[in-house]
């Protein structure tokens, strides 16, 4: 540890977010499809050498990514030794997609790339994008019927794409020749592979600052400490067992609801997790692989102590049981679309409610818990084109002691924000009717949840098939102790004066729209957080002067003693 003084270690563990916010931007500059550039659905991070665990993370990437990454750069080092004989050359870059092998679903798409500084293998690269398609049934990928994989998209195993900085024209060729408007796609790659680009830059003028022995002293210091912190702020937890629940509408096949039981025993300084309870494994694509499943926890415990810097010490305290059995233990060919934007964020919500009974004042209700993937594909007449818009749209957080939720907060897996209304207007042949606050969504408590929102979406020419793949339809996020559960997800189509409801609720696939067809969703409130008779006076007025409840509604959610005018 020579030379290491606090002030270096401070810089370098700064020096090191930094180089992965510089690829993150990078990513977002250049890319060119819209749910990266501007819904920010990506991620960047520098890992491990041997094993691939996480050295450093972007604070702009999505934290569902977190746990993730490292796995399927795990994977990538296991396919050099097992196919290249252990051998990487400067300028390589591997992709995967391949959920089984550290992944997600099949639309985020994964570059690992080796950093080598003075010709020696000093760390990984690796990078996710959400693609607006990867191919399969439905365009976007979030096929809500999926019973096998294929199904859902193209999957890769870890493969060379580039090889000594030259890109492999015919892994290209295979990728561009299965999925959709894949001339858009070009844009992506390359802004994908540039970000890595810039993170070796960066990292290289950091290490040539202060040496790479200064420089790996620091990174095992920074995973040392970051255990420490995360051991003591589970020490301040009472020992106990602690049990939680939720659940997800359906799988989009068998249409009865599946249910995450967690169960957390606290003890010293760790915290097990065991989900074997759960349902087992489902026949619709609301499957979880394993290393999603445990990203899962490993973000919701960071929402509770998120002063806890991120790297592989974060997670050393957490013992998770694998739940094999469940469908929060996917295995080929279990299709998976819905695992890292829905059943994630279940599982996130069952450690919460559990969490909440030990620490409530660290804790807060169920946020809204869906990222409401939406993909509409068509053609555009106008432009003589094919397009695949996917969106994704926020919902109502939980109240929590001493507040109410925030309202159109992001998902709770990631830092997303729904692409401007103008973008999505400008790139597809689509109109906003409506983009407003859903007033009243938010569930009943001391501290209300927050609110939801309300879109619709009118086709304007052309002819196009609508998927989603959401939650929180069958009910709402949960309140805890004594406060109420937010407003459900509610979702319909309006087709030549008939009105249609999916009969899942939540999700579908292939509805066909045609030209002044809209699609009409309200996303989920948060929960409220203790009994809503204990509301003060003046939220409850200050509630209803702003309009989010009339009088009578008030009365009705927070008692007439409350809500007395």
């Amino acid at each position: 540890m020579s030379n290491l003084d606090p002030v270096t270690l401070t810089v370098i563990q700064n020096g090191l977010i930094q180089v992965c916010n510089e690829m993150d931007l990078a990513f977002v500059r250049a890319a060119f499809s819209p749910v990266i550039s501007e819904g920010m659905d990506r991620s960047d991070g520098i890992y491990d050498t041997v094993d691939g665990s996480l050295i450093a993370q972007g604070e702009l990437g999505l934290p569902v990514f977190v746990g993730t990454m490292q796995f399927s750069t795990r994977a990538v080092i296991e396919r050099v030794k097992t196919h290249y004989a252990g051998k990487v050359d400067p300028g390589d870059v591997f992709i995967v997609n391949d959920p089984y092998l550290g992944g997600t679903h099949l639309m985020d798409v994964r570059f690992v790339k080796p950093f080598f500084y003075k010709g020696e293998l000093f760390a990984w690269l690796a990078n996710t994008g959400h693609w607006p398609d990867v191919g399969g049934m439905v365009p976007g990928g979030f096929s809500a019927s999926a019973t096998e994989v294929e199904q859902e998209g193209l999957r890769l195993p870890p493969v060379k794409f580039f090889k000594k900085g030259e890109m492999d024209q015919e892994i290209l060729s295979i990728i561009m020749s299965n999925i959709r408007i894949a001339d858009q796609r070009i844009g992506d790659i390359k802004a994908q592979a540039a970000a890595l680009t810039t993170g070796e830059v960066r990292l290289t003028e950091l290490i040539d600052r202060y040496g790479a022995e200064v420089v790996r002293a620091a990174i095992a210091e920074m995973r040392h400490r970051a255990e420490r912190q995360m051991r003591a702020k589970i020490t301040g937890i009472p020992d106990g067992i602690y049990e939680g629940t939720s659940q997800v509408d359906s799988d989009g096949v068998v249409d009865e609801p599946l249910t995450i039981k967690m169960k957390i025993t606290k003890k010293g300084d760790e915290l097990t997790f065991d989900m074997t309870g759960s349902s087992p494994p489902c026949r619709g694509p609301m499957n979880s692989v394993i290393a999603t499943t445990k990203s899962a926890i490993y973000l919701a415990v960071k929402h509770v102590f998120p002063d806890v810097p991120i790297n592989a010490g974060t997670f050393e305290p957490l013992r998770i049981v694998e739940p094999e059995g469940t469908f929060l233990y996917a295995k080929y060919p279990r299709p998976v679309s819905g695992c890292a934007a829905e059943v994630s964020q279940r599982i996130a919500e069952a450690v919460f409610a559990a969490l909440t009974k030990a620490i409530p004042d660290l804790l807060f209700a169920a946020p809204a818990g869906t990222s409401g993937n939406l993909g509409v594909g068509g053609y555009d007449p106008e432009r003589k084109r094919n397009y695949i818009m996917y969106l994704f749209t926020g919902g109502g957080y939980g109240g929590f002691q001493g507040g109410d939720g925030l309202s159109n907060g992001c998902s709770t897996i990631g830092i997303s924000k729904m692409p401007p209304v103008e973008v999505l207007e400008q790139f597809y042949p689509v109109l906003f009717e409506e983009f407003s606050l859903r007033e009243g969504s938010g569930g009943a408590g001391e501290f209300r949840g927050g609110f939801g929102i309300n879109y619709a979406i009118k086709l304007r020419r052309g002819e196009a098939r609508v998927s989603m793949v959401m939650d929180h339809g069958r009910t709402g996020p949960q309140g805890v102790l004594g406060g109420h559960a937010g407003g459900a997800n509610t979702v319909q189509v309006d087709q030549g004066g008939q009105t249609y409801r999916p009969p899942h609720l939540s999700k579908d696939q292939d509805i066909e729209l045609g030209v002044g067809d809209v699609v009409r969703v309200s996303t989920p409130g948060g929960g409220g957080f203790g009994d809503p008779a204990r509301r003060s006076r003046e939220s409850i007025a200050r509630d209803v002067a702003r309009g989010y409840y009339t009088a009578a509604e008030a009365r009705e959610k927070f008692g007439p003693a409350q809500a007395a005018e």
